[in-house]
């Protein structure tokens, strides 16, 4: 017996059905995938850099503080519409029409944004800028996960990565760098040249398919226009409630109540209709459901710190955008390193891990600049900068990899609108949340401080006179208006540090949303683990 065992073991050996290799992906693949993850990174980036820029162009074009932020908040209200809409209209038009035209509109536009001349120009330049920007997020990720078997797809998401994460973190530091050296209308033409190259690249890779424009006729047009409604009057509520005192404007109650009824009526009508725009029963799945309440949570601390750290560095320290783009210069740049790297952790460890893992650096990144000081700049902002640049690199692919594992070619497109809409949502209320927390705990933090600066004390009265004596020694030659600068710059002090103390409750706050999302991503299950069409 023992000496016909090897034999016998050979022939079971030969028998036993081989594990099916990964099927090849074609050349022509990859550059439909890299090509559209590019359009992504420059839609991703172009919102970035404008927001570094903003107060250049407010000036060139002669608009006010206030009227201003209507330059960024047309973008996103047209970005946030079409994202979830991308899906649908790709079936309609084909996704090589849709996306192409679309690629070659957000270039034109770049460029015709450059030349406004005035505001209203502006604003209704970047709103179908914002339209046409929008489709190249979502159309990526659909592509990732339509296009690449599932093997593949880490190294796929890993470049949708670099778009998610990598590009805001990067996008101050370019448009400080173009505005400093060149002027604002740089930050438009540099879309130019790497545009140019991803039209070719989709025009070679995607292959041509019919339009099936009797779609138009089936389409859930009553879900369309609530969806866009109510997400419109809602990123514009965000946008500008806190200028606008919140609840104290009639305008923002006005679209506050729009929003809110427009988004109940939308997630009613996508649940009974038999064809809805968004497969909103996805959210059912467990690793999708909870994986969108991670993405939310992970866009709030994206999209937040990437604004309250300019924010910081511009009020408290006084840098132009230029410094501010090399201190943000390193969230982005060991980014650039790690990411490609990502497929081969998935290979080697359970995503939870790597994303668990990232998770809880992104939340120490933050959690390391809670006890900021006036002299809280460049040099101590670096290692809480590098913590929070690998903590994003290890989340993205592998978050985005478990929570879209299962979803069928079908389901594609309400996956990715879904997934990203989710993101930019996240990050629409974190700013808008930041926003506020920084400017009702200055006020907390400025009646604190105030209560223990009084004249009674010692300390006080001697830094009045030093201060006093100081305007009398630069030509102030009345002492009581040189005693009030001396009350004045005491004042400011107090402001200014009590600002300091309300920017590090933001980083905090961005830290609890992190452990949260870290929360989240404890009830996600292995992919493995869930059935092929990923009911779970």
């Amino acid at each position: 017996m023992s000496t016909l065992q090897p034999t016998v073991n050979a022939v079971a050996h030969l028998a036993a059905p081989k594990a099916p290799a990964a099927p090849a992906v074609s050349a022509k693949t990859w550059v439909a995938v890299i090509g559209a993850t590019l359009g992504a990174f420059m839609a991703v980036l172009n919102i970035q850099i404008v927001n570094a820029s903003l107060a250049d162009i407010q000036g060139a074009i002669g608009a006010g503080i206030d009227d201003g932020g209507w330059i960024s908040t047309s973008y996103l209200v047209a970005e946030i519409v079409v994202i979830p809409l991308s899906g649908w209209l790709a079936q309609v038009f084909s996704i090589r029409i849709y996306l192409l035209t679309n690629a070659v509109l957000f270039l034109v536009l770049s460029a015709a944004c450059a030349l406004a001349q005035d505001l209203s120009q502006m604003i209704v330049l970047r709103a179908v800028q914002g339209f046409t920007g929008g489709v190249l997020i979502p159309m990526a990720f659909t592509l990732i996960i339509t296009l690449l078997p599932r093997a593949k797809q880490p190294v796929g998401l890993a470049l949708f990565a670099l778009s998610a994460t990598f590009a805001p973190a990067i996008g101050p530091t370019i448009g400080g760098y173009l505005t400093e050296n060149f002027g604002w209308e740089y930050i438009f033409y540099v879309n130019l040249i790497p545009g140019a190259v991803m039209v070719g690249m989709l025009w070679y890779a995607l292959d041509a398919k019919p339009m099936k424009l009797a779609l138009l006729r089936e389409g859930d047009w009553a879900g369309i226009v609530t969806m866009a409604i109510g997400l419109s009057a809602l990123q514009t509520v965000l946008e500008e409630g806190n200028k606008d005192d919140w609840l104290g404007s009639p305008f923002i109650v006005k679209l506050s109540v729009i929003a809110a009824v427009a988004l109940t009526a939308f997630l009613i009508i996508e649940l009974a209709v038999k064809k809805p725009l968004l497969n909103l029963r996805l959210l059912g799945r467990r690793n999708f459901g909870f994986g969108m309440l991670a993405n939310f949570l992970l866009g709030i601390a994206l999209y937040g710190s990437v604004f309250i750290l300019p924010q910081y560095l511009s009020r408290i320290q006084g840098y132009n955008s230029e410094q501010i783009g090399m201190v943000l210069a390193w969230t982005g740049l060991p980014q650039l390193l790690l990411i490609p790297l990502v497929p081969r952790l998935m290979q080697k460890f359970d995503a939870r891990i790597i994303i668990g893992v990232g998770f809880v650096l992104f939340a120490a990144s933050n959690f390391m600049n809670i006890h900021m000081t006036n002299d809280y700049a460049a040099d101590q902002l670096l290692w809480p900068n590098v913590v929070r640049a690998v903590g994003q690199a290890l989340v993205m692919a592998p978050l985005s990899a478990v929570a879209t594992a299962g979803i069928e070619a079908g389901n594609a497109g309400s996956a990715s609108g879904l997934f990203n809409m989710m993101r930019n949502l996240g990050g629409a209320v974190g700013i808008a949340l930041l926003q506020t927390v920084l400017t009702k705990r200055e006020q907390y933090h400025s009646n604190v401080l105030m209560q223990s600066v009084s004249v009674f004390e010692q300390a006080i009265r001697t830094r009045l006179e030093q201060l006093t004596q100081y305007f009398v020694n630069h030509g102030i030659l009345d002492r009581a208006d040189a005693a009030h600068r001396a009350y004045v710059a005491i004042g400011h002090t107090v402001q200014k540090q009590a600002y300091i103390f309300a920017f590090s409750d933001t980083f905090y706050l961005l830290g609890v949303a992190l452990i949260v999302a870290l929360a989240a991503v404890l009830f996600l299950k292995k992919p493995g683990q869930t059935s092929a069409g990923g009911a779970h």
